[in-house]
């Protein structure tokens, strides 16, 4: 090991053991953010053995893997304008996919903003935070937060001959233009992930020595499932099976699940449908766990995991089919919770079962390399977690959803999940008999229904709707 690297190694377990306010890393960290849209748990790290991550389960092996960790947010650009700023929803004021973060937030610090004043070159690749814009350059840096955030940001594209599809079609029948997938031509940087990782690998390697943040933003698996057919062929029509809610299943509020055009549409699948979505899925998830290697591939070639703080996570989960839901934007479980791994110098590879929140990753980042964060953040450093994940967690988790004028209000505790509508309607289902969420026992718990009402993070008689 180079001295300069044993040396910012002792500083990194320094601050993981308690001094990160003592002194910065001499040579800083550098950082690697590896964002993935709409990447639940279908992960062999997680236990899914029928999908083919093996990338992901050696970056896992390294790393402590969190089993239960909650966004604050299950759609893409309010999950994110979340965690990359340390802020819940309610304060930034982001919950859809159409406002900016810095429209309603000007003088916000992004976690990449922190990084990249203290010294880091800061460049983003794919989608970190939301991308929009369209064709309008000014527009598109505007989304990515050029300058603030990043030096350089960029998105992509698929090439002409990624854009030839082998094999594919609409779920839908075409009433969601979103819903279908494609066995497409070319290799894998004739797809925009492909050309992200190549791209993340030049910047690594051109950064040399100068410490960096880099945001790898990879697309997949968020639709339209669109992968190099070999992914698909990973997985032979016919060989899964995707789940099938029970009979006696409680149903749902009508905000919960099940709503507008997706609900009536998902509502026609077939089985055909529903194995060709997961399918889709699935080939579209191995996909990214190949370009993830590649980044990885790059970390082990420069020997960059002695001074490199890595982590990995999807934006928020994803249904596959539980509550005959293919999508997220839920407050179930399976849409709240979503895939978090931390590699860092220092630290031992572990299991952390104990309950966190993706608020919690801007203060661990800031802990951990040396710097002061914003002062209003809503999380707490995962240290602790890092240090021994078997430490406890937080006593809950808070997510909340917007739909239309409704609102939901979510808490996740070690044994209870409890969803709050604006329409008065209530959910708890109980995680030590009921891990899918499958019976809505809130009749039977009025104590503890009571009792999580009154720790839902906003009271319902002073929420306002935003965004």
């Amino acid at each position: 090991m180079k001295r300069s690297a044993f040396l910012l190694l002792l500083v990194v377990s320094a601050a993981l053991q308690g001094g990160a306010h003592a002194a910065a890393p001499a040579g800083k960290l550098n950082v690697l953010l590896i964002t993935i849209d709409d990447l639940r748990d279908a992960l062999g790290c997680y236990g899914n053995t029928a999908v083919h991550t093996p990338n992901i389960n050696r970056l896992a092996a390294r790393a402590v893997r969190f089993d239960r960790a909650y966004v604050q947010y299950p759609v893409c650009n309010p999950s994110r304008s979340s965690f990359l700023t340390g802020l819940r929803p309610d304060q930034t004021g982001v919950t859809d996919n159409r406002t900016m973060l810095r429209a309603r937030l000007p003088e916000v610090v992004t976690l990449p903003q922190l990084l990249k004043a203290d010294g880091r070159h800061a460049a983003a690749f794919g989608k970190i935070l939301h991308l929009g814009g369209g064709r309008d350059e000014a527009l598109r840096a505007q989304w990515a937060d050029l300058p603030q955030s990043w030096h350089t940001a960029r998105p992509y594209e698929a090439t002409p001959r990624g854009r030839i599809k082998l094999a594919g079609r609409n779920l839908s029948g075409g009433k969601l233009p979103w819903c279908h997938w494609g066995a497409m031509d070319g290799d894998d940087n004739d797809q925009p992930d492909g050309q992200i990782a190549r791209a993340v690998i030049a910047e690594i390697e051109t950064c040399g020595d100068r410490p960096w943040v880099i945001g790898a933003g990879f697309m997949k698996p968020h639709d339209p499932f669109l992968a190099p057919k070999k992914y698909f062929d990973l997985y032979p029509e016919g060989s899964l099976r995707p789940p099938r809610p029970p009979s006696d299943q409680t149903p749902a509020p009508p905000l919960a699940v099940g709503f507008g055009a997706l609900g009536a549409a998902f509502a026609q699948f077939t089985d055909r449908e529903r194995e060709e979505f997961l399918r889709a899925y699935y080939a579209c998830t191995s996909y990214v766990d190949a370009q993830v290697g590649r980044v990885l591939d790059t970390l082990d070639r420069l020997n960059l995991w002695e001074n490199t703080f890595v982590i990995l996570l999807g934006d928020h989960g994803y249904h596959l089919g539980e509550r005959d839901w293919w999508n997220k934007d839920t407050l179930f479980e399976r849409s709240c919770r979503a895939p978090l791994l931390i590699a860092a110098p220092g630290i031992k590879p572990g299991v952390a079962h104990g309950l966190v929140e993706f608020v919690d990753l801007f203060p661990t980042v800031a802990e951990v390399c040396g710097l002061t964060p914003p002062a209003n953040l809503a999380g707490q450093s995962l240290r602790p977690l890092l240090l021994d994940p078997a430490a406890p967690g937080k006593p809950a988790a808070f997510t909340l959803v917007v739909h239309g004028k409704m609102r939901g209000d979510s808490i996740r505790t070690d044994r209870w999940r409890f969803t709050r509508w604006s329409d008065g309607a209530v959910e708890l289902y109980d995680h030590a008999s009921d891990p899918e969420e499958d019976r809505n026992v809130a009749p039977a718990h009025p104590e503890v229904v009571r009792d999580l009402s009154g720790q839902l993070l906003v009271p319902l008689a002073s929420t306002k709707t935003k965004g």
